[in-house]
């Protein structure tokens, strides 16, 4: 996501570089041939374009909320899987009894911790397109990457080991029945945030609309110099450059918010989410590698901007 909150002109216009452009040339265009030359001396009632762009700005609202909505459930949805990360961790190390000091008992709970962080990074990779396996040999033991390296779904993986490990520590009396089925609940929560994510990830939303939407903008640029140039002259091209940019825009931004997993500066910042989800645990578990100056991980550097 972007970082800052000073985002300069050039990024924001730059979004819509080459539909200014063609507003540019069109509109000085038209002004040129109905002042000096008379070829064309059409103009239509300012109302015409008016009625148009309202219209239009009722769509693009509608739009633009929509495009919000799922942009804000895939953050409440990583919100869920930061809290429920910490609860998981939080039942094992609490549930899980060493009354003689075990080092396999301990070793079950770091690993098994270790394994929801790298479930966390391997969902964030995958939403994003990447491969879900890279990194994870830093959280994994061999076996585990061997065990995965046969699946294709990773995420879905690392929660099967979850439940084998979960069943291994009922059978070896680590813990009861009854905190072995709250445990689950809390993966089973995790396992619906997984699937509400890809939910979004992977419901195009609908083609026609968007493309309807961008023809109406583009016939109200068109139509735009003709109802202005009665009334504005030559300063109809910053105004027709002003409007058509606002509504360019609001379009730009509609399409950007409504694919949070697109690798995007307006992306959910997974990757952020997950180094959080990653100290958070290891401190829970007294891991001496709690990364506190652990770099970003800069997937699209874009300027002083970067998707996390």
């Amino acid at each position: 996501m972007l970082l800052r909150n000073n985002i300069p002109l050039t990024y924001i216009f730059g979004k819509i570089k080459k539909e200014l452009l063609f507003v540019i040339a069109y509109s000085v265009g038209i002004v040129v041939l109905y002042q000096n030359f008379h070829v064309t001396r059409i103009s239509i009632p300012i109302a015409v374009p008016a009625l148009l762009g309202t219209i239009i700005s009722l769509l693009l609202a509608f739009r633009s909320n929509q495009a919000y909505d799922r942009w804000w459930e895939a953050r409440i949805l990583w919100g869920s899987i930061v809290n429920d990360s910490r609860s998981v961790s939080r039942q094992i190390l609490s549930f899980v009894e060493n009354p003689y000091n075990l080092p396999e008992v301990e070793r079950f709970k770091e690993r098994f911790i270790k394994r929801q962080i790298g479930w966390c990074y391997a969902l964030s990779q995958a939403l994003r397109g990447f491969n879900a396996r890279k990194g994870l040999e830093e959280y994994l033991s061999p076996e585990e990457l061997a065990f995965i390296k046969k699946r294709r779904n990773v995420t879905t993986s690392l929660l099967e080991l979850h439940a084998m490990d979960l069943k291994k520590a009922l059978m070896e009396g680590y813990i009861n029945k009854y905190q072995q089925v709250e445990i689950d609940k809390t993966l089973c929560a995790l396992c619906n945030h997984m699937g509400g994510s890809e939910r979004i990830k992977n419901t195009v939303f609908p083609v026609t609309y968007s493309k309807y939407i961008n023809m109406s903008i583009h016939l109200f640029i068109v139509l735009l110099p003709f109802g202005l140039i009665e009334y504005f002259g030559y300063v109809e091209v910053p105004v027709v450059i002003a409007i058509a940019a606002f509504f360019l825009l609001v379009e730009k931004m509609a399409v950007h918010l409504q694919d949070p997993f697109e690798n995007k500066p307006t992306d959910t910042p997974t990757t952020t989410i997950c180094r959080n989800i990653e100290r958070d645990l290891l401190q829970m578990i007294d891991d001496n590698k709690i990364y506190e100056d652990k770099p970003q991980t800069a997937l699209a550097p874009i300027g002083s901007y970067y998707i996390l």
